[in-house]
């Protein structure tokens, strides 16, 4: 494949035109999503600061590497769109767009000229996705936000972390993709109620991430709503089926296991030799299970605890019983399956040579997206973007100078 072919967006999605102002990785994460999908994206980052997600580890040589994921398939300019003339050169970027994405707080685009009504008084129809920690109004509107304060106020911290124990966060920022998947589902929504609708201007999605992170927890609030309860946390135990835990095999290795039928608690119990647990009522039906959990625990661990993990993996492909050791990302590489589906995929990168990152979920049978590069350079497509706009390259060197660009 040469690089003409590789750089041109297949996809659902192309032909479809995004401008992405948007920092870190809830609104680039929205916008890459798209990309994967085909969408012709164009990355605005401020003059020699760039994104702020270039700054956060890992690197090797200097490179970021989070960066480079989080903005493959995507073009690269820089602009400063707090300068009149960073506005007015943003504004000849606006009529081709069919969605705008950004995440400053609330009114900050407002102060710099860039509202709404001036937006669609160059593009009537172009979409604006709006993503915040708390939302557009609220009393917390104008607060700064970050992703492990969407997860604490959501509730989702409060269930995370051993009984009795402190509340954790994860390792990784989960909060922003939620919120980045939230957004892209936002923009596809609107894109469809708009082509249904040819008459209307684009609408503004509002996308709070915090409440991204809230609609993922589904019977949490119904739960205490309807029964008082406040779920909190539980170590690796499933509190809505059992068993469902991490367990230690004989060779020191960890099995998670997840029994969240009926008839998969019958054949685990075939597998692990432990068929006198179903005439046990302790453990006749799930209610009764969880209730009598800490028990189970205890009798599914000692019987886990006398398998290799090679063991518990033939017994478990015999009867069909859903786990899997916990892998790190190492065996996430090795996995039969991941290499069979080619979900982990290589793409060329300017300053590596190549680099290896997950493929595009999910997967289209007739017109399926690809990762065509890594995330761009700081001002990579400057010339390219701006000379089609119809700036010479002296233009482009004054603004440069100008620090505009």
């Amino acid at each position: 494949m040469d690089d003409k072919t590789r750089d041109t967006p297949t996809g659902p999605l192309a032909g479809l035109r995004i401008v992405d102002i948007s920092t870190v990785v809830a609104g680039p994460f929205a916008a890459g999503l798209l990309g994967d999908y085909g969408a012709d994206v164009l990355k605005v980052e401020i003059p020699g600061v760039g994104d702020s997600l270039r700054a956060l580890a890992p690197h090797k040589d200097g490179a970021p590497l989070w960066w480079k994921v989080t903005n493959r398939n995507k073009k690269g300019v820089t602009l400063d769109l707090r300068q009149e003339a960073g506005r007015d050169l943003f504004g000849k970027l606006i009529p081709d767009a069919d969605v705008l994405v950004e995440n400053f707080r609330p009114g900050t685009l407002d102060g710099w000229g860039i509202t709404r009504d001036w937006l669609q008084s160059i593009n009537p129809r172009i979409t604006i996705l709006r993503v915040t920690g708390f939302g557009q109004n609220g009393p917390y509107r104008d607060r700064p936000g970050f992703a492990r304060i969407f997860e604490a106020m959501s509730g989702f911290t409060q269930i995370c972390g051993e009984e009795g124990g402190r509340p954790l966060h994860l390792g990784y920022p989960i909060s922003d993709a939620v919120a980045g998947l939230f957004g892209a589902l936002g923009i596809l929504a609107a894109l469809h109620d708009l082509a249904r609708n040819p008459e209307r201007r684009g609408q503004d999605i509002d996308c709070s991430a915090t409440e991204a992170m809230l609609r993922t927890l589904e019977f949490l609030a119904i739960e205490y709503d309807q029964l008082g309860a406040v779920r909190t946390r539980s170590g690796n135990r499933s509190q809505y089926a059992a068993p469902g835990n991490v367990y230690r095999t004989a060779d020191g290795k960890w099995a998670s296991i997840a029994a969240s039928t009926q008839s998969i608690f019958v054949r685990l119990c075939s597998a692990l030799d432990l068929g006198g647990l179903l005439q046990d009522p302790r453990f006749a039906a799930n209610p009764a299970r969880v209730a009598h959990y800490r028990e189970l625990d205890e009798i599914v661990g000692a019987a886990v605890g006398r398998f290799t993990m090679a063991e518990l993996r033939e017994a478990f492909a015999r009867h069909e019983v859903g786990f899997s050791p916990i892998y790190d990302i190492a065996d996430v590489f090795e996995d039969p399956q991941i290499q069979a589906r080619e979900a982990i995929v290589r793409v060329p990168d300017g300053e590596l040579g190549s680099v290896r990152m997950q493929g595009v979920v999910p997967r289209f049978s007739e017109t399926p997206g690809g990762v065509r590069r890594t995330g761009p350079a700081l001002g990579e497509h400057n010339e390219e973007v701006y000379g089609a706009l119809g700036l010479s390259a002296a233009k482009i060197a004054a603004l440069k100078a100008r620090k505009v660009i």
